[in-house]
């Protein structure tokens, strides 16, 4: 049976991500980018994955789609629509990239060939899924691709190459390349990197659109907890591999549970807020490849205490739907620690 045959499964979460690892072998050593992360997504739902940069958060994503490429070693579960994918031949993985589960990264200039216009590109992405669409018909559909994701005058600026293109309008490419087979996962890897503040508002207002039009699973990976309080539905917090808390994103921003959840949301500039200097996470994550004992924040952590490095805190409930890696997390939640 082809892995398209098996997809399709309502009752469970469109992207589950279960025990995920992630390895890399440098110079006799074993970098350990992502230490068993599990979260899931549901259709209709916006998860954000947020960290600082090295978190894992990105190589999450990447693995989820079947591209880490050797000598990376994945190991744990990823299922799309209940089904195991990690173990899929690459013929299967290129069947399900951009049908079943799509990807926007970061830099639409090194997605997008410079040298073919931009309604080619969308109509390719088309015609890779389904051999039957004609091109006259598949650039038909790219122009009214471009025209849903905000590119106007479509028709027009279709025959553009992506250096005529904005960085805003270049992002808006990719998302209507990403939608263009109505994948029912769609991961936005840093989708507002670059952007000024105006155009990273417009496009995050179009991924929101587009995932309750279409029922999307949308992940959204990003490093900014500042970006997701109008998008997201969960919050899943990442770091040095690991995820450290997940929970309703009220609860994130309102109860975060954990020492480095609320050092992040103290970094995020707030409308209406004293003007003074932003509170920034002393310290740095640890190096790549660097074994830690406990809990890895634990040396930048204003709570820490000797249990805490004693072994790895497990997520565990402070309140319903909201998980923290904390020992002290029932504590904080409570606002005695912390407030």
């Amino acid at each position: 049976m082809s892995a398209a045959a098996v997809f399709g499964d309502a009752l469970h979460p469109a992207l589950q991500v279960i025990g995920l690892a992630v390895d890399f072998p440098v110079e006799r050593a074993l970098v350990r980018a992502v230490a068993g992360a599990s979260f899931s997504v549901r259709r209709g739902e916006t998860v954000a994955l947020v960290g600082e940069s090295g978190s894992g958060k990105s190589v999450s994503a990447l693995a989820t789609m079947g591209l880490v490429d050797a000598p990376g070693r994945v190991s744990g579960d990823v299922r799309i629509d209940g089904h195991p994918v990690l173990g899929l031949r690459e013929d299967q993985w290129r069947s399900l990239r951009g049908r079943k589960v799509a990807m926007v990264f970061q830099d639409p200039m090194t997605s997008l060939n410079p040298s073919h216009r931009i309604v080619r590109q969308v109509a390719e992405a088309i015609r890779v899924h389904d051999a039957r669409v004609s091109k006259h018909d598949a650039r038909d559909r790219a122009v009214a691709l471009l025209e849903r994701v905000g590119i106007v005058p479509a028709a027009a600026r279709a025959r553009d190459y992506p250096h005529q293109l904005s960085g805003g309008q270049r992002q808006r490419v990719m998302i209507a390349m990403a939608i263009a087979n109505q994948p029912d996962v769609l991961i936005a890897d840093e989708p507002t990197t670059a952007l000024d503040v105006t155009t990273q508002a417009q496009v995050l207002d179009l991924l929101r659109d587009l995932q309750q039009e279409m029922g999307l699973a949308l992940l959204l990976i990003t490093h900014d907890l500042g970006v997701v309080a109008g998008i997201a539905d969960r919050v899943v917090v990442m770091y040095a591999g690991r995820v450290v808390e997940e929970g309703p994103v009220d609860a994130i921003f309102t109860r975060a549970a954990h020492p480095y959840t609320r050092a992040l949301l103290a970094s995020v500039p707030r409308v209406g807020a004293a003007r003074g200097t932003l509170r920034a996470i002393e310290g740095s994550p640890p190096n790549p490849g660097e074994v830690v004992a406990g809990c890895a924040f634990a040396p930048r952590c204003p709570l820490a205490e000797e249990r805490c490095v004693a072994r790895v805190p497990e997520l565990r409930p402070v309140a319903e739907f909201h998980r923290a890696a904390c020992i002290f997390g029932d504590q904080i939640t409570a606002g005695r620690l912390l407030s």
